[in-house]
Formats: C-alpha cells, sequence, structure tokens
C-alpha cells in the first residue's frame, strides 16, 4: 500500500469520510512523505498516475486546518492535474475537469450520483447489471421525491402567498431543490417536505425585509415574531398579516407534531431561530437604509446567521430525528460550531455569487465589498479572500464531522449537507434569485418529471439480473480484487467509487 499514492489515498479518504480521526500520518509515519523528494516536495514522477494524483486532490479535500502536508498535496495535484488535461483520454479527462470544478467532499450528493450514472454508462467494460442497479436505485428514488413535491406543492397553492404577495419570489421548486440536497434519503420524507415549506417562509419573509417593507414595518413585523403573538396581526399591514399567519401556523404544527410524536416541546426553539433570523434581517436592512458598510467580521458575525442556515438545520434536527436530546435542544440556544461552519460557506457562497446585483440594488452590505472597503482592495482581491475562507470554514467542519458530538450521523450529513447544496445553488450565479439555464436544468434533473434518458435505461431493465447481482459470489464480480489470503480488497479506482 505504501507504495502506490492512489491507494494511500484512497484508504485516508475513506477512512476520514466514515468518521474515523485519523491523521495525515496513520498506518504508519509520514506516509505521504513517501511520496516526496529530498527537498521536501512532491515526486514529479507522481504526475504519471493520473488516477493517483485524482485520488490525492480528492483525499486533500477532507484536510483538517493546519495540515500543511494536505495543503501542500492539493495545491500539487491541482497545478499536474490542469496540465494533464488535453494529454489524457477522454474519459478520464472528464472525471478530472468533474473534480477540479468541485471536489467529491463538496458536491450535492444526488446531482453526483447522477453524473456518475452517465458516466459510467460511457465507461468501456462497465458492468451492466452494476448500471441497471444504480438505475434502478436512482428512480425509486426519484419516485418518492416526486410524491414529495406533489404535496407540498399542493401545501404551496393552499396558503396562497404567491398570489397575495406578488413582489415576492415563488421559487417552491428551488426550495424543494434546497431540501433535497440537504437530505434525499426516502426515510426522510417528512423532513424533506417540512425543509420545503421552511425554505419557502424564508424566501418570502427574506424579500418583505429586502425589496417591500418600509422600516417601521419591518420593525413591527420583527416584534410580532419575537413576541410569537397572534394579537400582534392587529398591528400589522395587510400584507404582513397573511405572511406572519403563514409562518405562524406553519412553525406550529411542526412543534405539535413532535410534542405528539415524541413528548418534546420545541415551540421556544422554533420561535427563537425565527426572532433571530428576522432581527438580522431588520439590522441588514437598517445597514442598507443609512447606506452603512459595516467591518468585515461585524457583517460576518451577523450573516452566517442571517443566511438562514442556523434555522434550516434547527428545524431538520427536529423534522428527522427520533431520538430527540433535551442536550442537542438546550446547545441550539447558542448556536454550536457544527451549524456555523456550513452555515458561513453558505453566506460566503451567497456574496460570491450574488454581490455584484445586491450593490446595483443598494445592498452595500455584502462579504466582499465588506472586505474591500475595509481593507481598500480590489474586488478580485476580495474574492480571493472569500473563496480561502471558505476552504478554510470546510477545514473546520472536517474536524467537527470527528469530533464528540451530541447528534447523531444523520444529522452531521444534513450540516454537511447544507454547505454542499449552498456552493452548488450559487455555483453558477444566484439560482433562487436570479436562475438561469443552467441552474433551471440542474434543477429539472432532481425535482422530479419525466426522464427520457433515465426512462429508456431503466425499460431495459431485468430484474432477475439484478437480483443475481446483489446474489452473486463477491469473488466473481469483475470489479473486486482478491488478495493471495482469499480476502476482498478495496474495489478498483473507477467512477463508481465516487458516488454519493
Amino acid at each position: 500500500m505504501h507504495d502506490s499514492i492512489h491507494t494511500c489515498s484512497l484508504y485516508f479518504t475513506l477512512l476520514r469520510q466514515h468518521g474515523y480521526e485519523v491523521s495525515a500520518e496513520f498506518l504508519c509515519p509520514d506516509i505521504f512523505e513517501n511520496f516526496k523528494d529530498h527537498n521536501g516536495n512532491f515526486k514529479a514522477s507522481l504526475s504519471q498516475d493520473v488516477m493517483g494524483m485524482l485520488s490525492l486532490y480528492e483525499a486533500s479535500h477532507f484536510a483538517y486546518k493546519g495540515e500543511i502536508i494536505l495543503d501542500e498535496a492539493r495545491k500539487f495535484t491541482s497545478t499536474k492535474l490542469k496540465e494533464m488535461l488535453g494529454k489524457i483520454d477522454m474519459e478520464i479527462g472528464a472525471q478530472v475537469r468533474h473534480a477540479l470544478e468541485i471536489p467529491f467532499q463538496c458536491r450535492m450528493q444526488r446531482l453526483e450520483a447522477r453524473w456518475n450514472i452517465e458516466a459510467y454508462n460511457k465507461k468501456d467494460g462497465a458492468n451492466q447489471l452494476l448500471l441497471k442497479l444504480a438505475i434502478l436505485d436512482f428512480n425509486m428514488v426519484q419516485s418518492m421525491l416526486q410524491r414529495d413535491l406533489q404535496q407540498v406543492s399542493c401545501w404551496w397553492k393552499d396558503v396562497g402567498l404567491a398570489n397575495k404577495l406578488g413582489f415576492a419570489r415563488d421559487r417552491l421548486m428551488e426550495s424543494f431543490f434546497w431540501s433535497v440536497g440537504m437530505v434525499f434519503q426516502p426515510e426522510f420524507s417528512e423532513c424533506r417536505k417540512g425543509l420545503t415549506k421552511v425554505a419557502k417562509l424564508i424566501t418570502i419573509i427574506d424579500d418583505v425585509y429586502d425589496v417591500y417593507g418600509s422600516l417601521e414595518e419591518l420593525e413591527q413585523f420583527t416584534d410580532a415574531v419575537e413576541r410569537w403573538d397572534i394579537n400582534a396581526l392587529q398591528h400589522l399591514p395587510d400584507y404582513m398579516k397573511i405572511c406572519f399567519l403563514a409562518l405562524y401556523n406553519t412553525v406550529n404544527n411542526m412543534a405539535y407534531d413532535v410534542l405528539k410524536e415524541q413528548g418534546h416541546v420545541i415551540l421556544p426553539q422554533l420561535t427563537k431561530v425565527w426572532a433571530d433570523l428576522c432581527k438580522l434581517f431588520l439590522k441588514e436592512a437598517k445597514w442598507s437604509y443609512s447606506n452603512h458598510i459595516p467591518k468585515f467580521e461585524e457583517y460576518l458575525s451577523n450573516g452566517w446567521i442571517s443566511s438562514s442556515g442556523p434555522l434550516l438545520l434547527v428545524h431538520a434536527y427536529f423534522l428527522m430525528s427520533q431520538n430527540i436530546t433535551n442536550e442537542a435542544i438546550q446547545s441550539f440556544n447558542t448556536y454550536p460550531s457544527l451549524l456555523r461552519f456550513p452555515s458561513t460557506i453558505f453566506r460566503l457562497s451567497n456574496d460570491l455569487s450574488s454581490s455584484k446585483a445586491e450593490i446595483e440594488r443598494g445592498e452595500t452590505a455584502n462579504a466582499i465589498s465588506c472586505y474591500m472597503h475595509e481593507n481598500g482592495v480590489s474586488e478580485e482581491v476580495a474574492r480571493e479572500y472569500i473563496t480561502s475562507l471558505i476552504d478554510e470554514n470546510w477545514k473546520m467542519m472536517n474536524k467537527e464531522l470527528v469530533s464528540n458530538s451530541l447528534f447523531d450521523k444523520s444529522f452531521l450529513e444534513i450540516a454537511v449537507n447544507l454547505a454542499r447544496i449552498a456552493q452548488c445553488h450559487y455555483q453558477y450565479g444566484n439560482a433562487h434569485s436570479d436562475p438561469n439555464d443552467v441552474t433551471r436544468n440542474r434543477v429539472l434533473s432532481l425535482c422530479p418529471t419525466e426522464n427520457e434518458y433515465i426512462r429508456q435505461l431503466i425499460d431495459e431493465v431485468d430484474c432477475s439480473d439484478i437480483v443475481a447481482l446483489l446474489c452473486h459470489d463477491a469473488t466473481q464480480r469483475d470489479n473486486i480484487d482478491t488478495n493471495e489470503h482469499g480476502s476482498h480488497a478495496l474495489p478498483r479506482r473507477s467512477c463508481w467509487t465516487r458516488v454519493a
């Protein structure tokens, strides 16, 4: 193993991916140091092993803060892989370009699964039964997603906010896409539908604060949410009454369901995160009205919460957890690090995509403008700094995932997925505010309409073949190596080792 950069990197990635706190020197001292020359640089000969370089590049994105050797590995592999493009065959080149665009650790899982299905279908010598099994699994999940989307569509129509609030964005599909990015597994259907509702309400309320309400009206609405008092309706303007009542009823219903099914009173935690969000929305509105540009740290300490990331994660915990604990409930009062890191990535990714549009609207407070104003640097320099800050938060989140946590593995995964869907959603512009053809196609690929490509492939599936595949002796599969002792080693590297 110690002579193969691909094997070492893959073992390292798999261990960290599954929550093992191994250092970059695991299994033997300085394992990655074995691939350096006497000058302390990674050996130039490594560039001849394309898949090894790709595996090391992916492994470097599971780094913790301060792991210098993995930072060096990322810089080395990024440079060499870019140089290789155009010199390697199309199949491997597609994998390299895909990884360089966004590494596996940062990708939305459902889009990654779909990409791998399509890539594997083009692969010479692909295992057709394995391909059919993947397609069948993909479509079974799509069927559940389709039912979820139908149900939240009915809810949204009944709520009627889209008809009553013409100034607000009507982004049901994008909100559902976001919830799928956070939690796609069929068993979390109720969580997914609940998160879609929450995302829709966030979008509406964000538009109330950003584009429509006066400061006086916004202060009244913030006070109503903070008091969580139905009697506050009488003091609100008409357009805010229906907005507040939709929020009030939806959140109360969620709290009632948890109380009925698990016996926990969670309404104080839910109303607190909504009140905190609205208070920070109000603060940002005041910045905009006064053309105030805050210090960068002040902006970010406000912005990671006003991103709505913590609110989404608090709701996700109560919607998906079958073992709610009092310790976890209390921890939400102080917003633990598990909420902070992905929410910071959410905020900064949003700002990277939206800053120009926001400045044109007069919204002077965003990460880029604040950093430029405070440090007297160009927009390009500010963007580079914001990008590096996103990377630092990924490293801290990687570490958080292997630390002792109050939360179970499912919720840890949802927290990571918040960062993934944020980077996906804002990769090609602001898919929520100003969707383009690329972002629309992404949404449609998962928010599911009939897909002729997938349907054509699945129509050819013989279920008896799939049963045979599942029951087949593993030693006979053509993608498994058997060592001299007869036990199974890891699968050979293919695009399938990177399926979410």
